[in-house]
């Protein structure tokens, strides 16, 4: 199994760059499954120990995946991804890392109006939130040299 992981701040189109990667054989699991506005990252052992090790033992992983439908984040239903020929991981914080090891290649998603486009995406009430999430993005980004280690670069074009 090779993992591709999609990194880059938030609203630069990361999703929608590992949406059209689907196709038979490749599994997308995005870092939104995990995160919440209060754990941005420590999520990382569920994701690790419960779908990456699995799979790469060619065994089955599983999750439960965050359910953003109420008032807060919080787990929802269980989620089993069958081992696929491709593994992409796409979120902020996917290339992290601690994924180093596991990594086929590192994509960084680049994107100037990133903001604006997570508002537009979430909704104006959201903005404070984005905000608060741009600022943490921005310090574990450069703590992480997330971008630095990428294998590809890839600017989205503004509107």
């Amino acid at each position: 199994m090779k993992l591709i992981a999609i990194d880059g701040p938030s609203g630069g189109g990361k999703s929608t760059y590992a949406a059209s990667l689907l196709r038979p054989g490749v599994a997308v699991i995005p870092t939104d499954h995990f995160a919440t506005w209060d754990d941005p990252v420590s999520w990382w052992p569920r994701l690790a120990d419960g779908v990456i090790r699995p799979l790469l033992r060619g065994e089955p992983g599983r999750y439960r995946r965050m359910d953003w439908s109420g008032r807060q984040p919080r787990l929802g239903a269980e989620v089993t991804v069958e081992p696929p020929e491709l593994l992409v991981i796409e979120g902020v914080s996917a290339g992290r890392r601690a994924a180093s090891s596991w990594l086929s290649a590192l994509i960084w998603i680049e994107a100037v109006d990133a903001l604006e486009r997570a508002v537009q995406r979430d909704g104006l009430a959201s903005r404070p939130r984005l905000e608060q999430w741009k600022a943490f993005e921005r310090e574990w980004f450069a703590m992480d040299r997330t971008r630095d280690r990428a294998d590809f670069i890839a600017t989205r074009p503004t509107r």
